[in-house]
């Protein structure tokens, strides 16, 4: 019988994950975005902040992840015809240069299908020969990698500017980053307005999984760098009232650069679990982020269609980040 682990490698190389690292437990993913900019000169709400979305690396150093949300594209412990398996097997022990370089040429192969394309637009595609930022935020929990400080430094020496996103579940994690490996921006997701609602939509396999993120929205006001909670907008779920005053109370508690509203995509495994019918539409999105905004005290100061997302701001206009 074929290990559980080699049956979600082959799944998730059905979803086009480009597998890297020793024990093949770190992936890059073709973005939607880097297709549009390539071919269309469109461009993600990453842009706000100064990033090229045909110069930038979806990946993950990791694929084991705690947590195990309804909105998640990936596969998850539970979905149809899936074996359960232990998320340990997922864990990266490989040093960040090795992640970095398989990142990279991981990166380049996804490229070379579009070398001979009509439609690209052949300026874009030089500049994505040579990528500037790493979205650290494809899949699994990114904190479990024991040596991503040492992987955001490696970026930052090489020129990179770096988004990590975390699910906050290991706060210690987080302290070691205050003091080396800093990203160039930190995003926090927070899909719960309560512990309740933390503990549906979630599935966390801690059983203090919400004091855990509280301890890592605490630690969000120390960072330097521009930091952001990233409220996954799902329509009948975390969109109600009661919703709106829960998560102004998150956002004072962490006191982030930034909130952004994203609305739920209908992508992957999360079909398993939720329905068309959650994913809202631009203008919920909006409603919802102009509600927060008054909650919260924080400016409405963008918006993005094509993202369905929504930005809050506490400092005007975002900034353009740096490696």
């Amino acid at each position: 019988m074929r290990p559980t682990s080699s049956i979600i490698v082959d799944l998730l190389r059905q979803q086009k994950y480009q597998l890297i690292g020793s024990k093949k437990t770190a992936a890059v993913k073709k973005c939607h975005w880097l297709h549009a900019a390539l071919t269309g000169n469109r461009f993600c709400y990453k842009n706000w902040y100064g990033i090229e979305s045909h110069r930038c690396i979806q990946m993950t150093p990791t694929l084991a992840c705690p947590n195990s949300c309804l909105h998640c594209w990936r596969v998850e412990r539970g979905d149809p015809e899936v074996p359960s398996w232990r998320e340990e097997d997922f864990m990266t022990y490989d040093d960040e240069k090795a992640i970095f370089e398989q990142a990279i040429k991981a990166q380049l192969r996804i490229l070379s299908g579009y070398k001979s394309n009509p439609k690209v637009i052949r300026e874009k595609y030089v500049e994505a020969l040579h990528p500037k930022h790493f979205a650290i935020s494809l899949a699994g929990e990114p904190t479990l990698y024991e040596r991503l400080g040492e992987f955001i430094e490696l970026c930052r020496s090489k020129g990179f500017t770096t988004f990590l996103v975390t699910n906050g579940m290991y706060p210690e994690r987080l302290t070691k980053l205050l003091d080396r490996g800093q990203p160039s921006q930190l995003y926090v997701s927070v899909n719960a307005s309560s512990e309740e609602k933390f503990a549906a939509l979630s599935r966390c396999s801690l059983a203090d999984g919400w004091r855990r993120l509280m301890r890592s929205l605490g630690l969000v006001r120390e960072f330097r760098c521009p930091t952001v909670i990233r409220i996954t907008l799902i329509k009948g779920v975390n969109d109600r009232e009661g919703d709106v005053e829960g998560f102004a109370k998150l956002v004072s508690l962490a006191e982030p650069w930034y909130v952004e509203v994203k609305g739920y995509m209908y992508l992957g495994y999360s079909r398993f679990r939720l329905r068309l019918e959650n994913m809202p539409k631009h203008r919920d999105v909006i409603e919802f982020a102009k509600k927060l905004s008054k909650a919260s005290g924080y400016s409405l100061v963008a918006d993005s269609l094509g993202s369905r997302v929504a930005l809050l701001s506490r400092i005007g206009e975002p900034v353009k980040v740096k490696p």
